[in-house]
């Protein structure tokens, strides 16, 4: 396969656990970076065990963010350990990137400030927890926490039921991915100046960040938005219908798919109902639409609704099942789904999702499998010699 490698020269040395760093490492490793990710030699990170499934001896979620990595154990609380690892930094890293539990990397000599006196070109990457100030920034936090606390979970699922979280970790990978796109920008910046300097991205700040558009309306209008299940707060309809055969979403965004929704389920009348004519007054009688819409769907199955949604124009489709995800023929078409030479657990060959970017048309392909544990300690060691 191409190789697509707009980072390469790039040397990050990545002291990631879970999730959020060691998917901000895999971003930069698979965008040719040279990242060398740091591990407890007793343990390694958590998530080789978060399984089953496992391939090649660590769980299907640590193959998942941690390609396209070499890997070193480094034992912290050793010092002259600790001093090889700042070497190694001072040496070769042009990026510190890490989510330990805020100043656990002082007491080593390995802070940001410590690192930067030291090499100015550098550019060090802290993802917190709750931030880098402020009375939570000692608090420790984990993806479904931030999911709660940053007030995601009170916009999910239905009115007058228990909160359920985002079925993925959003807010984990969405700090991976603010500190790759704030590691670029202070790319960028260096390349002018020759600076480095500190970036800090949190869990929570992420959060804040995927509240956007709900927070921006509370603070003018002050109303704390309702949970609509499947649909959205102010657009309807906007949502998931259940059908003969299964679930279909429909997205009638605007007055003029609304009006042409009208005539695929035969009720024109309702185009003039004043309760419904426009955007704004259909948000307001949501219920009474959606009752009546909720009696039309079940009348036939799936495949029907599309066909005539699709001749409307009207974009729709069905909730689909990770399987169904997997064998669609436009997840084919687009190659994201891609292939390691390592086995998983049941013998096969271990398929991962890969960056959801193309350059020139070619999508970056996969540089390595996630290390073993210690799988690079003898390369490191000859380099420090």
């Amino acid at each position: 396969m191409s190789s697509i490698t707009p980072l390469s020269g790039l040397v990050v040395i990545e002291i990631g656990h879970s999730i959020a760093a060691p998917y901000a490492g895999m971003i930069m490793g698979e965008l040719g970076a040279e990242v060398i990710k740091i591990e407890n030699p007793r343990t390694g990170d958590a998530a080789r065990g978060w399984g089953p499934p496992f391939a090649e001896g660590a769980a299907t979620c640590f193959h998942a963010v941690n390609r396209a990595k070499s890997g070193i154990t480094i034992d912290l609380a050793d010092p002259a350990e600790a001093a090889k690892l700042k070497k190694l930094i001072l040496d070769r890293a042009d990026v510190v990137v890490h989510n330990l539990k805020f100043g656990a990397l002082d007491r080593f000599g390995l802070s940001a400030e410590a690192l930067l006196a030291e090499k100015p070109s550098l550019l060090y990457c802290n993802l917190g927890a709750f931030g880098a100030v402020g009375p939570m920034r000692e608090r420790p936090g984990y993806d479904p926490l931030m999911q709660a606390y940053g007030g995601l979970m009170s916009l999910m699922g239905e009115d007058r039921r228990p909160p359920v979280r985002v079925g993925v970790s959003i807010v984990d990978l969405a700090t991976g991915m603010w500190a790759v796109i704030g590691i670029l920008a202070a790319l960028a910046e260096r390349q002018r100046t020759g600076r480095g300097g500190l970036i800090d991205t949190s869990l929570y700040e992420s959060a804040l960040a995927w509240m956007t558009i709900p927070i921006a309306a509370y603070l003018v209008d002050r109303k704390i938005p309702a949970r609509q299940g499947s649909g959205v707060e102010m657009i309807v309809p906007y949502q998931a219908f259940a059908t003969a055969d299964g679930y279909l979403m429909v997205a009638a965004g605007n007055d003029n798919l609304f009006r042409r929704l009208c005539g695929v389920i035969a009720r024109p009348d309702l185009v003039d109902d004043p309760r419904f004519r426009s955007n704004k007054d259909r948000v307001v009688n949501r219920a009474a639409l959606i009752a009546i819409l909720d009696d039309i769907f079940p009348a036939q199955p799936i495949a029907v609704w599309r066909e005539r949604l699709d001749a409307a124009g009207i974009p729709n489709g069905p909730m689909h099942t990770v399987d169904q995800v997997v064998a669609d023929p436009q997840t084919a078409a687009l190659g994201i789904i891609q292939q390691l030479s390592a086995e998983n657990s049941a013998g096969g060959p271990l398929s991962l999702v890969g960056l959801p970017l193309s350059f020139d048309g070619i999508r970056p392909s996969f540089a390595k499998a996630a290390p073993v544990l210690g799988e690079d300690n003898a390369t490191w060691a000859d380099r420090n010699r």
